[in-house]
């Protein structure tokens, strides 16, 4: 985060608190970092809308791995596996059970799905809306797939690029790393990692840690 954005947002919140004596300002990353770790060492990991990583040393981010965007990027994020099951029901890959399910769940088209990706705003949030789908039809074997691909997916290209992963905890926050844990211990289990912690929202830590 820029001098400039830091400052402006300090700002804003001292207009609304204007009785706090301290207001610190930074990144979102640097939040998940101190909710998930505290002062002590390990792998930063966020699942949400989008994703991004980073090594924390228990004081700051030593290392970290940005996300690209939903574009480029954002492996495992709920935009990330939202995108796939578009592409699964758009190229007719899903079985009759699963397609019903969606046209029930959805009642869309694929022209208005494609208008919303490349026509309308927040083309990523869009997407992260149908991780949701997965969610819903835990069991099946495509379901499945794409849940593990996906997660597997950002391990690859976030996780395995910390030396550090195969010596500290890997810690997750977000929607989707809470929703599907299950497949992050079985990843973790797999790859010989250490899962630490696993939070829905970073606020839950952050209030313990500054409660300390």
């Amino acid at each position: 985060m820029s001098a400039v954005n830091r400052k402006m947002i300090q700002g804003a919140i001292r207009k609304i608190f204007p009785a706090a004596k301290k207001i610190h300002v930074d990144h979102d990353l640097m939040g998940a970092a101190l909710a998930l770790c505290g002062k002590t060492k390990g792998i930063v990991c966020n699942l949400g809308t989008g994703s991004f990583s980073c090594y924390f040393d228990g004081k700051r981010m030593v290392k970290n791995s940005p996300g690209l965007g939903y574009v480029l990027g954002d492996e495992g994020s709920g935009a990330y596996l939202g995108k796939k099951v578009l592409q699964y029901y758009l190229y007719d890959t899903f079985d009759e059970d699963l397609r019903y399910k969606f046209d029930a769940c959805y009642v869309t088209t694929r022209a208005e799905i494609l208008e919303h990706v490349y026509k309308k705003p927040l083309p990523n949030r869009y997407l992260a809306s149908f991780a949701l789908f997965l969610a819903q039809n835990r069991g099946h074997y495509m379901i499945e797939n794409i849940i593990e691909d996906g997660l597997n997916d950002f391990f690859f290209a976030h996780v395995y690029k910390y030396t550090e992963s195969w010596k500290l905890p890997i810690h997750f926050v977000g929607s989707i790393a809470y929703g599907f844990r299950d497949v992050l211990k079985e990843l973790c289990r797999s790859y010989q990692l250490d899962l630490g912690r696993v939070l829905r929202k970073p606020m839950d830590g952050l209030i313990k840690y500054y409660r300390k």
